[in-house]
């Protein structure tokens, strides 16, 4: 029996693989806003407390390349469990850390852990979800780990104000982690949920479902594959590296510009809870102005925003009016950020060669994770040489760099007269 021709539930997919990562996406981003402040607290300095802020990101390029051999070999189910575990180890060191040198390794555990956690739960819906209802689970997916991400500093906020501790933020990611691990332990065999999926023979041989073959060919081969498209990764990958840039700088900026400018640890993690809910509320409409008046009417306002939030930020921070100025930045930039979502997945699929999409689309990730991990490395390194206020500064010129180029390539590659035929 093939994917659409087996009976399908959305209440299915909620449980074993929505509540999974609404779970993990709320402990991941309620310890995010508090990384700088963890790293202050074991004596680094606001550039150093930046770069280990990084280690996220970084984590995550660098799982980009096993955790398809990852999830081919043990499945889906069993990897998203094992990412999980891992992340709670990660959490674990970040808790016990003496100094922010073992705190940089925790950290960068946990973004191991969400590499491969993130492609798994990819593989579980390409695997068990119907081609006709794939692009609906996949978008609501990717609210959910939105909403995770203004749910979580909300609860950190909460937390720190009853404990009055930085680090019982952590606690939160590790219970977190275990809800997903009991969630997807206590479900039943998805195959007895979904009906038996569709096997297909791996480049050894070996029996694989449809969504583990996928993952194994977006990292099999990763390096090959960049050279082979390497015109359109030049010029569209490298916009959309500077779209993922930008939006990790954010990430990291913001509780960076939190912790410069004095504002207390719950403070921090409320405002930018609140600042996420703005995201996660656009998140459909985005997906709305994609499809209704093509990609450039997402990205390239989403960039500009951006990139001039970026650039009012630099010239806030010695401001009486500061802490104002950093609120109503961090919900523009939320705005402009939401307006953009699903942009670097959506560009990718209409990219993307029909025959055999999986291996273009594990390079054009990691020419996203790329950038995404190369931005908050640049930001600590122009706030140790220069000030944290000229980093934003940067940023934001390259928020604009990013929408120009976009606006030349995005006609060129993705024209809406072919998109719409």
């Amino acid at each position: 029996m093939t994917s659409d021709e087996r009976p399908f539930r959305f209440r299915s997919v909620a449980l074993a693989a929505f509540l999974p990562t609404l779970l993990f996406s709320i402990g991941e981003g309620a310890i995010i806003p508090i990384i700088p402040v963890a790293a202050g607290n074991l004596g680094a300095g606001l550039a150093m407390a930046g770069f280990i802020a990084s280690m996220v990101m970084l984590g995550e390029l660098a799982g980009d390349i096993p955790s398809g051999w990852v999830v081919s070999r043990f499945g889906e189910r069993t990897s998203m469990i094992g990412a999980a575990v891992v992340a709670i180890v990660g959490v674990v060191i970040c808790l016990l850390a003496p100094n922010y040198w073992v705190l940089m390794g925790g950290i960068f555990l946990v973004g191991i852990a969400t590499a491969v956690f993130a492609l798994a739960r990819h593989a579980f819906m390409t695997t068990y979800v119907p081609a006709r209802y794939r692009a609906r689970a996949l978008s609501t997916l990717g609210g959910i780990f939105r909403g995770g991400w203004f749910i979580g500093p909300l609860i950190a906020s909460a937390v720190i104000a009853a404990t009055g501790s930085t680090q019982s933020v952590f606690w939160i990611f590790i219970v977190s982690c275990l809800g997903s691990v009991i969630v997807l332990l206590a479900l039943p065999d998805p195959e007895a949920m979904f009906g038996p999926s569709q096997r297909v023979a791996d480049e050894s041989g070996a029996q694989v479902t449809e969504g583990e073959e996928d993952a194994e060919e977006r990292t099999h081969g990763l390096f090959r594959t960049i050279w082979s498209f390497r015109e359109v990764l030049a010029r569209m990958g490298a916009g959309v590296s500077l779209v993922a840039a930008i939006r990790s700088a954010r990430t990291v900026l913001l509780p960076l510009w939190a912790v410069s400018i004095g504002l207390s640890e719950s403070n921090t993690a409320l405002i930018i809870g609140i600042a996420g809910a703005v995201d996660f509320a656009l998140f459909y409409a985005s997906g709305q102005i994609m499809d209704r008046f093509g990609r450039m009417w997402s990205a390239i306002p989403s960039m500009i925003g951006l990139g001039l939030g970026f650039l009012v930020l630099a010239f806030s921070h010695d401001l009486s009016t500061n802490v104002a100025w950093y609120i109503g930045v961090s919900l523009f930039l939320s705005l402009a950020n939401g307006i953009g979502s699903g942009i670097v997945m959506t560009l990718g699929a209409d990219l993307a060669p029909k025959d055999r999409p999986a291996p273009f689309l594990g390079a054009w990730r990691f020419s996203a994770d790329a950038g995404q991990a190369a931005a908050p490395l640049f930001v600590s390194l122009l706030t140790a040489l220069v000030s944290i206020s000229f980093a934003s500064g940067v940023m934001g010129v390259l928020g604009l760099v990013g929408a120009g180029m976009l606006a030349r390539y995005i006609p060129r590659y993705v024209p809406r007269k072919a998109r719409t035929a």
